[in-house]
């Protein structure tokens, strides 16, 4: 009977649909691995996760499969990697994780309980596995239950029934502000149950909306925490359990600091922007820089992301734009190393004016020309991306998607919005964190790179004279509480006037929130950091006449 196991783990940034690349990514990591048992790689590592209906391609899988073989091939000699991959046999399609050993695959285990909610939509492409037992691993009895499979008793159960002398999770669990707490919760719970020890490896990365944190970690059968992975990079650990009586216990090993909230949200943003702009194999990125506090946190988040060099702004003033805006938005890519660009958009919007003369004639002007405004910037930037390849970087924050404080084919241009799911008041509080501080990977300067005055003057479209933004909307602090309760908790207008909020104020936000789905449908994707993100996790109907009286 051997007294001691050792694991690799391999807290990894796969590309989705990359199965080449995946698979020398893992060949790597197992030579690099040294003499240990076990390499235990992430969930539907060999494809990317999640592949949503990519996988249901068969070729695709087939592909995967292959790969997955290769690798295993590439090793006869090795110690075992365990890694997941989708799995296609007698024509049934799951979540698997495959078990290989001298240079073949040993043994299958497949995801049971497919989550179907908020993200994720697993029940739509695979089928749930059987009930799992362990598997023998140079004679130690592994359970390897696939993310949400601890989530809730029965499999870790089934496993701990079965012989399982340890549990290790191959997990692709995205980022929320409270996850990494709700995980650790979840996994203390069936350490609990079963008396087992756990190691839970996450991936790392952005896959379009979604940011995965990594923050792998490994608890004792005593619930102690042993070891701890960092948060949003890539990390590789040896880990070794040794036998004690009839139990086997982690020893020591490293133990990263996780980051607080705003350096957590401001490194997910950063991560997410990367990894979208650098997957899709973009040079550069553009953005509408306005003197603005929208346009200003993307253009830092975009330069500690990808570097100054990187980054292009373009200023275009029109004859609302006041010189305050000028001046902070050229301090804004002083500070942070930008190409900086003054691009007036007057003859633009003067042709579109004489142009709309003859159509528009005995009406007053409105909304429509403040729209040409935005809609000749988005052109703008569109233009200068299809020009020189870089991707246009979208700015508006969660309140203005919320309510449609945004104009279609205009400032809604672009491929990509890092503050997609952050309210204004996230915004200010994340701009002031970051003048003080520059998280672990960021490229940008130190210091001050947002100025105060842009933090506290007050918010302005500038599309029209003296504009400001609580001209058409409540205070921000205000719509951000109303707005919190109506996305994220689902709450009754009755529920949200009992804490003492104006109930005309509420029920207009509503109706405002419900008549911008359109707009929201056809947005840039963005990084995802609350529960109830638009795109994936809340999704409602355009045409709905619902309003809760």
């Amino acid at each position: 009977m051997r007294d001691r196991f050792t694991i690799r783990l391999e807290q990894l940034n796969p590309t989705m649909g990359d199965l080449a690349g995946n698979r020398e990514m893992a060949e790597a990591a197992v030579r690099a691995a040294g003499d240990v048992d076990l390499v235990l790689f992430t969930e539907l590592f060999i494809t990317g996760y999640p592949p949503e209906d990519l996988v249901t391609k068969r070729s695709f899988t087939e592909r995967a499969m292959a790969e997955v073989k290769r690798l295993a091939a590439a090793f006869p000699d090795g110690p075992a990697i365990a890694i997941g991959t989708p799995w296609l046999e007698d024509g049934v399609l799951t979540n698997a994780v495959a078990v290989l050993k001298g240079g073949k695959v040993v043994a299958t285990r497949h995801k049971v309980d497919l989550p179907n909610y908020d993200e994720f939509d697993e029940k739509r492409v695979f089928t749930p596995g059987p009930m799992p037992g362990p598997v023998d691993i140079d004679g130690v009895r592994v359970g390897l239950p696939v993310c949400e499979d601890i989530w809730t008793p029965d499999v870790v159960e089934c496993l701990a029934e079965t012989g399982a002398e340890m549990l290790l999770v191959p997990n692709g669990s995205p980022y929320t502000r409270t996850k990494q707490d709700t995980r650790m919760q979840v996994a203390v719970a069936r350490v609990v149950e079963s008396g087992l020890p756990l190691v839970y490896l996450n991936q790392i990365g952005g896959q379009d909306e979604l940011i995965f944190d990594g923050a792998s970690f490994v608890l004792a059968a005593d619930r102690s925490l042993t070891a701890q992975l960092p948060a949003f990079k890539p990390a590789s650990a040896t880990v070794s359990f040794v036998r004690e009586g009839d139990g086997w216990v982690p020893e020591p090993g490293p133990m990263a600091q996780l980051p607080e909230l705003h350096e957590a949200e401001w490194t997910a943003a950063m991560l997410g922007l990367r990894d979208y702009v650098n997957k899709n194999r973009f040079p550069s990125v553009v953005i509408g820089l306005s003197g603005g506090i929208d346009s200003a946190i993307c253009a830092a988040l975009a330069v500690d992301a990808l570097g100054a060099e990187r980054v292009h702004c373009i200023m275009m003033p029109y004859r609302y734009t006041s010189n305050e805006s000028l001046s902070d938005a050229a301090d804004v890519a002083e500070r942070l190393g930008v190409r900086y660009d003054i691009v007036p958009i007057a003859p633009a919007v003067e042709g579109f004016s004489e142009q709309l003369a003859p159509v528009f004639n005995g009406r007053a002007p409105d909304v429509t020309e403040e729209n040409i405004q935005s809609r000749v910037r988005g052109t703008t930037l569109m233009a200068v991306s299809n020009k020189f390849g870089g991707m246009v970087v979208t700015t508006g924050n969660k309140s203005e998607v919320s309510v449609g404080y945004a104009t279609l084919y205009g400032d809604m241009n672009g491929g990509y919005n890092p503050i997609k799911d952050l309210y204004k008041t996230e915004v200010f509080a994340l701009c002031r964190w970051r003048n003080g501080a520059k998280p672990e990977g960021a490229l940008g300067p130190d210091g001050v790179v947002i100025p105060e005055r842009i933090i506290d003057k007050p918010p302005t479209a500038e599309l029209r004279e003296n504009q400001k933004d609580e001209d058409s909307l409540p205070p921000y602090a205000t719509l951000d509480g109303i707005l919190r309760r109506l996305i994220e908790d689902q709450a009754s207008v009755s529920d949200i006037v009992a804490e003492g909020f104006d109930e005309a104020t509420v029920r207009r936000v509503e109706h405002l929130l419900h008549i911008a789905e359109y707009k929201r449908r056809q947005a840039a994707p963005g990084v995802k950091f609350s529960p109830k993100a638009f795109g994936r996790d809340r999704r409602y109907p355009i045409v709905n006449r619902f309003r809760d009286v």
